[in-house]
């Protein structure tokens, strides 16, 4: 799923379709999770409200506040009363550390064993880029 800024709104939009593996809502949160990581949505600053995420990946407010409370669970971000939900500061450094650790219990042991079966050498990747 690729999400994009649009200039004239400041959301996002879903190009693509969901995947069929996991919930749409830890597909959002992850894409989000994605965007704290790069800086888009920095530390102290709001994030968009359920509405917003609603409209922008095409989805029920239901799921979209799904999406805000679990990631309010998580401590990534905090409910400021009438205002919206902010990322919390200090937990861009918790949190890609938690995502380095996913990344390499989950993700590069299939990565790994796929760039076997298709005999590619590390240092192949790194000289494609």
């Amino acid at each position: 799923m690729m999400v994009e800024s649009t200039p004239e709104s400041g959301l996002f939009k879903r190009e693509g379709k969901w995947k069929d593996d996991q919930p749409i809502y830890r597909q959002i949160m992850d894409s989000i999770v994605a965007s704290i990581l790069d800086g888009s949505y920095p530390e102290g600053e709001l994030i968009p409200s359920v509405r917003q995420l609603a409209q922008a990946y095409g989805v029920s407010t239901l799921t979209a506040a799904k999406v805000l409370q679990e990631l309010a669970r998580d401590g990534l971000i905090e409910k400021r009363r009438g205002i919206g939900f902010e990322v919390r500061a200090g937990h861009r450094k918790k949190l890609m550390d938690t995502e380095r650790k996913r990344f390499f219990e989950e993700e590069w042991p299939e990565l790994r064993e796929r760039l076997k079966r298709m005999n590619i050498e590390l240092s192949e990747l790194t000289e494609k880029s």
